[in-house]
Formats: C-alpha cells, sequence, structure tokens
C-alpha cells in the first residue's frame, strides 16, 4: 500500500489508515481526528495560509492532553504566575510547546490576535516563551489555553527555576562537548608535529597513513559530538532559510573532514584533520564562554529571587502563623528575625533592627529601622526582631518588579543590535558566496583541486558574523547587569541606546534633587486654630512639605490626633483642601491662597506653606529642604559628560534658585504646574533636544511620560514609577550619575564591538581569499575576534566609580 502524507502534519502513513476527506477534485488525508479538526478550524477561521509557510516541514500530530484546563483558573495560580496591571489586565509568561519553525510562530500568534479578550501576544521563536495579556472580564486564561491546544500546540507556564535547571544542563553539555574536543585537539597536536617534522625531514607512507588514521579517531568524535551543535544550528537555520555562523562552522569543518578521508585514502595530498579538531574546539570554546558570561549577566535576577524565602510567620490573634508568600495580604502583619531576608514590602509596626539593603540599592552601609519606617523585599534583617505590616502582596512588592523588569529588560532589544543581527544574517550568506566563488576562481587559476579547497574552507571559517552577533547582546547584558548590581534598573534595553544618546537632563527638585524631607525652620501663628484639623489635612497628601510640617505637628503639639475630614481634594502643585468640623481649610503655596482671594505675604527665601481656616490664613510655615548628599559632585560630574542640566520645579522660585545654586544648576524654572513642565519637554524636543527628566512626585508624571528617557526614584510614587523607563533603587542622584555613564560605556562598547567585527573581516577575508591563511589559522583567528569581543563588553564592569 503506497503511503500518502497528511494533509495536516505532513507525516507519511499508509493510505489504508488515513482518514479520507474529498473536496471537489481534490483528496484531503489525515492521520488522526485531531488534524482533521485543526485543519477545518485554521480554514474557518481563515489561516489556511499557515500551510505555505509550512512549506515541507513537518509537525508532530497533536496529543491526547488530560482535561487539565480548570487548574488555570484557580486563584493559587492566578497569584503565583499571573501579574494583575494597574489597568486592570492581566498578563503571564508561557513556554508554548511543539514549536518547530518561524511558521508555528506566526500561527499561534495570529490565533491569539483573533481572540476576543487578548490585547497583546508575542512569542519568541529561538525560546518558545510567550508574553500574553488579556482583559479577564472577556476571557479566562483556561480558553487562552484551549485555544493554543486547538490548534496542536500547548502552553504551561514559564517558570525561572524550571529554565534555570534547562539552563544548567545546556552548560553542562556544552562542557562535556568541549572536553571531548580539548582532548582530541591536545593529542591531536603531538600527531600533527610528528607529521609536520616529516613534511621536512621525510616520511614512511605506511607511518603517515597511521599517523593519518589516530588523526581520524580522534577528528571524528569531536566533529561528529563536540561539533554537533553547529550541525543542528544549521539545521535549524536552513529549515528556516536562514544562513547562520553555525552553517559556516559546519561547512568548513566537514569539507575538511571529508577532503580528508579522501587524501588519507587515495595518499594524495595532505590530511587537515588537525584543523577539523581545532575549528570545532576554538568556536566552541568561544560559545561557551557566550554562554558563560551570559549566566553572569542573569546571576544578579538569580542572586534576587532564588534566596527569597517561599513561607513568613504572620501574626494572626497573637499566634505565629507559617503561610505561603502568595497568601499574605496587605495589612497582615509579619515577624522577620536576624537573618532572615524580607520578602514583602511594608512598614515597622513593632521592633527595631538594623537592614543589609546592598542586593537592591547597592548601599553596603546597614539601614538602622524603626516604627513607621518603610522596609522593601530583598533586604536583610541583621539583628533585633521587628514585626511589619505588609503595604502591598508578593507579587507586587518590590524584588518581584525588579525581578520581572530585568527579565523583561533583556528581551527589548535595541535598535542597533536590531540592525547588527539583520547584518550578520546577509554576512554569513555573502560569506559563503564568497567561497564558492573563491573556489571556481582558484580552480580556474591554478587547476589545483586540493588548494583551491582549502582556500575556500579557510575562507568559510575565517568569516566571523559571530562577531558581529555578539557585538551588542553581550555588552548590553553587562551593562544591564551593571546598572541592576549599582541599584539602576533600565525597564528595556533599549533604552540604554537612547540614553547614551542624550543630551539635555531636566530634573525635578523636591525628593529628586533635595532630601525631599523638608523641615520646618520657621513659624508664624495669625490666631487660635484646631490644630487636629491641620494634622489631620497634611496626613492626607504624600506630598514632602506635608509630611515636614506633619513632623512639626508631632514634635510639638501635645495630644494630638487624626479627626475625620469631608471632600479631601488634592490640587495639583497648590495645595489640599477639606471640611474639617463645619469648617472649610485649605493648606498650599500663595497661588492657592490667592486663588481663593486670600492675601499673603509670600517674602522668604525658604519654601512657604500657608493655613487658611474659612477664608482667613491661621498659620504660615517657613520650610528648608537640602539637597542630597553627593548631589552638587553628580551634577558636575553629568555636565562634564557634555550633557545640559535645568531645574523644573513647582516650589517658588526663590527657594528653587537657592538650591540651584548649591548644587551648581544655571537653568531654572519655578511655579511650574504638571503640564507646564510637559510643555517645557515639548520645547526642547522641537529643538531638536535628546531629554531624559528624573522625578518623584505626581506632578512629575506627566513631564516624565513626555521625555525621551523618564526616570524615577525608587521612593517616589507609584505613578512615576509606572511611567518611567528606568528606576534609581537608591534615591541617590549620584546613581543617575552612574546611568549616564554605564549607558555611555555601553554604546561606546557596543560601537567599538562593532568596529573590530567589521574591520577584522575587512582584513581576514580578502587575505584568505588570496591564500594566505590555513583553516587551522582561520579558526584560531575567528574565535579570537569573538573573545575579544567578549573581553572588550566585559570592560564596562571596571567603570570608574
Amino acid at each position: 500500500m503506497a503511503k500518502v502524507a497528511c494533509t495536516h502534519c505532513h507525516l507519511e502513513f499508509d493510505e489504508s489508515v488515513m482518514i479520507t476527506e474529498k473536496e471537489g477534485e481534490e483528496v484531503h488525508y489525515f492521520c488522526c481526528k485531531g488534524c482533521q479538526g485543526i485543519y477545518h478550524l485554521l480554514r474557518s477561521e481563515g489561516l489556511d495560509t499557515f500551510y505555505d509557510k509550512l512549506g515541507k516541514n513537518r509537525l508532530e500530530p497533536p496529543k491526547a492532553l488530560q482535561d487539565d484546563l480548570h487548574k488555570f483558573d484557580l486563584e493559587g495560580f492566578r497569584k503565583k504566575y499571573i501579574k494583575e496591571r494597574s489597568d486592570g489586565l492581566y498578563e503571564i509568561f508561557l513556554i508554548i510547546e511543539g514549536i518547530h519553525c518561524s511558521a508555528c510562530v506566526w500561527l499561534n500568534e495570529k490565533v491569539l490576535h483573533q481572540t476576543p479578550g487578548i490585547v497583546e501576544a508575542t512569542i519568541n521563536y529561538s525560546t518558545h516563551k510567550a508574553h500574553v495579556v488579556w482583559d479577564p472580564d472577556t476571557i479566562k486564561l483556561s480558553q487562552i489555553i484551549e485555544k493554543i491546544r486547538a490548534i496542536g500546540y500547548n502552553a504551561y507556564p514559564y517558570d525561572p527555576r524550571v529554565q534555570e535547571e534547562r539552563a544548567y544542563k545546556a552548560r553542562r553539555d556544552y562542557y562535556a562537548r568541549l572536553l571531548v574536543a580539548i582532548f582530541a585537539t591536545m593529542n591531536i597536536m603531538w600527531i600533527a608535529v610528528a607529521q609536520y617534522t616529516g613534511m621536512f625531514t621525510g616520511m614512511r607512507q605506511d607511518v603517515k597513513t597511521v599517523l593519518n588514521v589516530a588523526e581520524w579517531v580522534l577528528a571524528t568524535p569531536t566533529l561528529f559530538y563536540s561539533g554537533w551543535i553547529f550541525f543542528r544550528g544549521a539545521w535549524y537555520g536552513l529549515k528556516n532559510r536562514f544562513v547562520n555562523m553555525d552553517l559556516l562552522v559546519a561547512t568548513g569543518a566537514l569539507l575538511a573532514y571529508l577532503y580528508s578521508i579522501w587524501a588519507m585514502v587515495t595518499h594524495k595530498g595532505e590530511v587537515y584533520f588537525d584543523s577539523v579538531t581545532m575549528i570545532i574546539t576554538f568556536v566552541l570554546a568561544g560559545k561557551y564562554l557566550e554562554v558563560l558570561s551570559k549566566k553572569r549577566a542573569a546571576d544578579t535576577m538569580d542572586a534576587l529571587s532564588n534566596a527569597l524565602p517561599t513561607e513568613v510567620t504572620v501574626i494572626q490573634k497573637d499566634e505565629k502563623v507559617l503561610l505561603p508568600v502568595e497568601e499574605v495580604k496587605p495589612g497582615d502583619v509579619i515577624e522577620i528575625k536576624p537573618g532572615e531576608k524580607v520578602a514583602i514590602d511594608g512598614v515597622v509596626v513593632a521592633g527595631e533592627g538594623s537592614f543589609d539593603e546592598s542586593s537592591l540599592t547597592g548601599e553596603s552601609e546597614p539601614i538602622y529601622k524603626r516604627p513607621g519606617d518603610a522596609i522593601i523585599s530583598g533586604s536583610v534583617a541583621i539583628d533585633g526582631v521587628v514585626r511589619y505590616e505588609a503595604t502591598k502582596d508578593y507579587s507586587s512588592s518590590m524584588l518581584t518588579a525588579m525581578v520581572a523588569l530585568l527579565e523583561e529588560s533583556l528581551t527589548k532589544k535595541p535598535k542597533i543590535e536590531q540592525l547588527a543581527n539583520e547584518i550578520s544574517g546577509w554576512f554569513s550568506l555573502t560569506i559563503l558566496s564568497i567561497a564558492i566563488l573563491t573556489f571556481i576562481g582558484w580552480i580556474w587559476m591554478t587547476g589545483d583541486f586540493e588548494r583551491s579547497l582549502v582556500v575556500s574552507i579557510s575562507v568559510i571559517v575565517i568569516a566571523c558574523p559571530c562577531a558581529l552577533g555578539l557585538a551588542t547582546p553581550v555588552a548590553t547584558l553587562v551593562g544591564l547587569n551593571l546598572a541592576a548590581k549599582k541599584g539602576i534598573l533600565f525597564k528595556e534595553a533599549a533604552y540604554l541606546e537612547t540614553m547614551a544618546k542624550a543630551d539635555t537632563l531636566v530634573l525635578d527638585k523636591t525628593g529628586t534633587i533635595t532630601e525631599g524631607q523638608p523641615h520646618v525652620v520657621g513659624y508664624e501663628a495669625y490666631g487660635d486654630f484646631d490644630a487636629n484639623c491641620l494634622y489631620s489635612l497634611v496626613r492626607s497628601s504624600t506630598h514632602p512639605i506635608s509630611r515636614g510640617i506633619e513632623r512639626y505637628l508631632k514634635e510639638h503639639v501635645d495630644n494630638l490626633k487624626e479627626v475625620p475630614l469631608e471632600g479631601v481634594k488634592q490640587i495639583q502643585a497648590r495645595g489640599i483642601q477639606a471640611v474639617c468640623r463645619g469648617h472649610e481649610i485649605f493648606g498650599g503655596n500663595a497661588k492657592l491662597m490667592e486663588e481663593r482671594g486670600i492675601v499673603v505675604e509670600d517674602e522668604s527665601k525658604f519654601s512657604l506653606f500657608y493655613y487658611a481656616v474659612d477664608g482667613k490664613v491661621a498659620a504660615r510655615f517657613e520650610l528648608r529642604d537640602l539637597p542630597k548628599a553627593g548631589a552638587k559632585e553628580a551634577i558636575e560630574a553629568i555636565k562634564k559628560l557634555g550633557v545640559d542640566v535645568m531645574m523644573l520645579t513647582g516650589d517658588n522660585e526663590k527657594a528653587a534658585k537657592r538650591i540651584a545654586k548649591e548644587v551648581g544648576i544655571d537653568n531654572v524654572k519655578a511655579e511650574l504646574f504638571p503640564e507646564e513642565k510637559a510643555a517645557e519637554i515639548d520645547k526642547l524636543h522641537a529643538e531638536g533636544r535628546i531629554v531624559v527628566m528624573a522625578g518623584d512626585g505626581i506632578n512629575d508624571a506627566l513631564a516624565l511620560s513626555k521625555s525621551d528617557i523618564a526616570i524615577a526614584m525608587g521612593s517616589g510614587a507609584d505613578v512615576a514609577l509606572e511611567v518611567s523607563d528606568v528606576v534609581l533603587l537608591d534615591d541617590r542622584i549620584a546613581s543617575l550619575k552612574d546611568a549616564f555613564k554605564i549607558s555611555r560605556r555601553t554604546f561606546k562598547a557596543v560601537k567599538q564591538n562593532l568596529a573590530l567585527s567589521v574591520l577584522y573581516n575587512s582584513i581576514t577575508i580578502p587575505l584568505a581569499v588570496a591564500g594566505y591563511v590555513i583553516p587551522l589559522v582561520a579558526a584560531l583567528s575567528m574565535s579570537l575576534s569573538s573573545l575579544i569581543v567578549v573581553g572588550n563588553s566585559l570592560r564596562i564592569r571596571k567603570m570608574e566609580h
């Protein structure tokens, strides 16, 4: 019985066992009901162009899957794997099983995009990792998984620990293959020394044959075991119509191996088994070092996430209960002892102690925490037993968010890397073409087959698209890793490139240049008033000036207590208003008073806060905010990098100019509303500037969203963190200087790497074409160029402080 191919998966079976379906004059064959169902589903959805993209590739037939869809909608599963975004949408990272080619990626993305309720779906072909965002009110995750299964694939949640195990196995596999290659190379070198000596002193043919066979025995496992990685990579590349670096290495080594067998059997010409083993060994060593460098770059994430506790001690009705971190809710009181790591953000409610925050902020000195102080996940308790109230759940705590940001930043490629990847793809195809033309040219000129083949092999081996391909990602990984160690989080790797090109830095004043904790240095009362109402009013605001007055009242007023307020309203860039015990109260700057028809005296070299009751000023506060430690030196260093620095603030002009003078900023614009700050950013863009802005308050959010790079201070408002591209976890302005330096060093390394790669190929390829390079030297120089690129990238880590 003749064999026929399944219309869907292209696997061949006897016609007698196939499901036959006639459509007009066309006959369709299906190996199972699953393939038949998927075929009709794709046609009904208008996705049958999938088969054109699939070409002759074969798929695995759909597997019978257990009925486990309900587990994807369980609350425990949601807490562990699904992230709830601020806009109410859900997102998850999935691993898609069954992807064989780019057509599979296209089909899955297409089906998901056409599914109502799915907002975003992107799949990384190399890792099979999908990022899916959906509206939980429209579709459930179980329905999304069911949709993926319906087209013949399967999906399960991405778990970093599982992926780490796979990465560890991959490193072990590389290591084993490299050991075999090194062993063979070291032994083949001794035989090669004897062979080259015999070329000059004379050697009997039978001895030469024995040495050739010994080399063949060593070269064979090196090529087909150690070099299997390159054959596999070349095969997948060809399947997807892509000529890659693996194809060049595999082609060069295989041609040299086959020619050497012919030379060994016929006793004509010289064997190149030593070149075969060295080509594989040198390039594999380069690949192994690349794998290790990527592992080191990811070690920051591992160090942050792996040591996190899976359970915490929660105080419930005066009893200590061990709960999984996923079950802890905001408001729960957690107890932490010396040596334990904080898993969830919160505020200390009882006890005092020192905490090591070095893994998050880079700050080496322990931070002493008292009741009322914030405590962040990832920090380690050094001494004292502390109880704190959780302010967030596990999924939205600082450390979890930091790991997620780092992971996402590694998946987003800078424009220069996308360009380099495109060039390296065409480069490989160009080199193969040059090698073929070189072979034809040498045969035509010399008629020497052996010489022509050796020269063309040298051209294939010496060309280094991997140096071009490594130029950007290795430098980017090292840059992101260094930034994370210093408490600087880039949300995308692409922002490194943008920040490196920036020529203007815009700074907010309060909380960015200054400590953000103004202290009352002057107070004047204009009559009696209820201090409890003022205390309650400033307590309702998160603005630093309100916090300063709150601290002052706590220190100077006895029996202070919070009272209920009605109609509390935040007035952007002006202050707050409310009703307290039947009286209309206002607190804010002179502008707010003037808008309410209240005349005030606003002459002061400090920031002013007025408190009014029923249209009359009751009190006036003068507040002083100090610049952050090292602010002047950091701003000076940034200016030396050729970046213009300016200050945009909603504070009064005198206070703004005084701070600006202290830190060395000449360009100052004060008393700006949020929309006016944003308009200033637009003006800078109109002048062709690339603008970086740093801020920490709600009133900075609009201007931050307008800038090319938005930098949020780690202690800032959540909305400022949401719109930011870079987060400074330690709040130090010195970290802003480090962010500029790291981005510039990284971008400089990328350009150097690309220049080195272009220069190397421009010199070596013509030399190889001209016949001046043997395959052994070609393999060595090709690996050396890759190692130079990796080594140059690692220099970023030696950034001066």
